[in-house]
């Protein structure tokens, strides 16, 4: 018995941007589909590489120095916090790495991560990546190096896995994402239909086809998380 109550719940959480805006990391959906100023059409997807390398890669550049000098929010810390109470899956639709900064042990990226980068032939060669990435980076056959970033069109490669995390989730939290854009949208259809969902976000919106039950928390992530934290001891 005492095996039994020592085991912790599986709690997988779902971020998307709006946990990192309030770092200070600007999102492209707020701004008429310019992200930075740039059309996320030429900097975020392979015909804007093929169109404009160049272009592309001072783009990364100038996110992985913004980076530098951002930090986590209390939202990050409250579920890294979390990992006393519960087993913590974070599965992020962010290529920022304020939730490793924050102290979370298990994040996942959908999205890829601006801190490393990956060969343009072969997808398995990464290599973590602090510095600017230039014409003349290469892979060890002499292949140009490009960011770590799964740009609109490309396959997600972390979506099985992020499947096989959600369908083990005792408890789903989803934060900061209007989870609209698939194939990120259709984790919640993975769920055990019977598990409790809290949707954390200042603007929620409808997500469509939840079997599940959904507690809404109508606020930013640093208030929303904090709230959180108290609704999820109550289910302990």
């Amino acid at each position: 018995m005492a095996n039994t109550l020592n085991i912790k719940k599986k709690l997988v959480v779902l971020t998307g941007a709006g946990i990192s805006a309030e770092s200070g990391i600007k999102t492209f959906r707020d701004a008429g589909g310019l992200w930075e100023g740039h059309n996320v059409m030429d900097v975020a997807t392979p015909e804007g590489w093929q169109r404009n390398p160049k272009l592309v890669l001072d783009f990364y550049n100038q996110r992985r120095k913004q980076l530098q000098e951002v930090q986590p929010n209390p939202g990050h810390q409250i579920l890294s916090e979390l990992e006393n109470l519960f087993e913590v899956f974070i599965i992020t639709q962010n290529v920022d790495n304020l939730h490793e900064k924050s102290g979370s042990s298990n994040v996942l990226h959908l999205h890829g991560e601006l801190l490393k980068v990956r060969s343009t032939v072969n997808r398995n060669y990464i290599l973590d990546w602090q510095k600017d990435l230039n014409f003349g980076d290469f892979d060890d056959n002499g292949n140009q190096l490009r960011p770590h970033i799964v740009w609109f069109g490309e396959e997600v490669p972390a979506l099985e896995e992020a499947i096989i995390l959600v369908e083990k989730a005792d408890i789903l939290v989803i934060i900061g994402t209007s989870l609209q854009v698939y194939p990120a949208a259709g984790l919640t259809e993975f769920a055990h239909p019977e598990i409790p969902f809290f949707y954390i976000d200042p603007k929620p919106v409808s997500i469509a086809n939840l079997r599940n039950p959904v507690e809404i928390i109508p606020m930013n992530a640093t208030e929303g998380v904090a709230v959180l934290k108290q609704r999820l001891i109550d289910l302990i």
